[in-house]
């Protein structure tokens, strides 16, 4: 695919991946019997999507490659260790035997539950899966970026292939196009030779959603407020954000800009040309899939 790329169908992905487990009370239930709070339970289900790998206590993957202050995760997994679900062996973390089988279950049920959503007429909702999973094919297996820590998650969060046109390949297409695009986006900040922290202070300075500093820190909960400070006091050295106020220097927005446009190009360049001349529609058909799930 070439520029300009279809940028609008971005943030329709998350609001979709929001939306459709929304109504479902399986979780629930587990929750209850467990004795999990949904932080721990879905933890449990998310290290499920690291294989029999496991997970490693290491920056993009158990600790945030954004945040500042490790081990977050740390209560989760003990919440899921005592409940027999989890146990860390070799400094990975993996599911015991009653983990991999609740994460078989709720992934059962997932697909139960799709089977019975229908947003769209059943010929638009076989074409928009069919679109988006070509599209997530093509990046998944892209040559760049050439690190991927979050693309391998969504093969294994694949399974067995779901039956072509349903609303299961629209969740596994939509699922995996943003863990690809995680995966471009570290790599275009990293290329940018900014660090996770710093990138995300400097998103929050770009985009204006703080004016003083103390109000910055509380956007991000996943760093320490000095942590904070400290970032923009290298941003505002490196001439990124202006020295009397929050907010990014000339300088500072075209750089973000930059990580911002190399991010797309990584994540949009692979597509099939076809899914580019259909973007118009996509856009339109994926919108009405979120408002029907609303």
């Amino acid at each position: 695919m070439r520029p300009p790329y279809p940028v609008e169908i971005v943030p329709l992905l998350p609001r979709f991946l929001q939306r459709r487990r929304a109504k479902m009370t399986f979780p629930l239930r587990r929750m209850e019997e467990l004795g999990l709070d949904r932080p721990a339970y879905f933890w449990v289900v998310n290290l499920s999507y690291r294989g029999p790998q496991g997970a490693l206590v290491e920056p993009a993957d158990l600790d945030s490659v954004y945040g500042t202050i490790p081990d977050r995760w740390l209560p989760m997994a003990a919440a899921a260790r005592g409940a027999g679900l989890a146990e860390e062996r070799g400094g990975r973390w993996y599911l015991t035997p009653k983990g991999a089988d609740l994460a078989r279950r709720q992934r059962a049920a997932e697909r139960e539950h799709y089977a019975t959503l229908e947003p769209l007429p059943r010929d638009e909702l076989s074409e928009l899966a069919r679109l988006l999973d070509a599209a997530f094919q093509a990046a998944a297996n892209a040559k760049e970026p050439a690190t991927r820590v979050r693309t391998p998650w969504a093969f294994v969060y694949r399974g067995e292939a779901p039956p072509d046109g349903s609303f299961a390949q629209l969740d596994v297409a939509v699922s995996g196009l943003l863990w690809v695009r995680d995966d471009c986006h570290v790599a275009a900040w990293r290329g940018a030779g900014l660090t996770g922290p710093d990138l995300e202070v400097l998103t929050r300075v770009w985009r204006n959603e703080a004016t003083v500093a103390n109000a910055l820190a509380e956007l991000l909960p996943h760093q320490r407020p000095a942590d904070v400070i400290a970032a923009l006091s290298r941003l505002r050295a490196d001439g990124r954000v202006e020295a009397d106020a929050l907010r990014a220097t000339a300088g500072g927005a075209t750089l973000r800009q930059r990580i911002e446009d190399e991010t797309d190009r990584l994540f949009f360049e692979p597509w099939p040309d076809e899914v580019g001349r259909r973007a118009d529609w996509i856009v339109l058909k994926l919108s009405a899939v979120n408002a029907a799930l609303a």
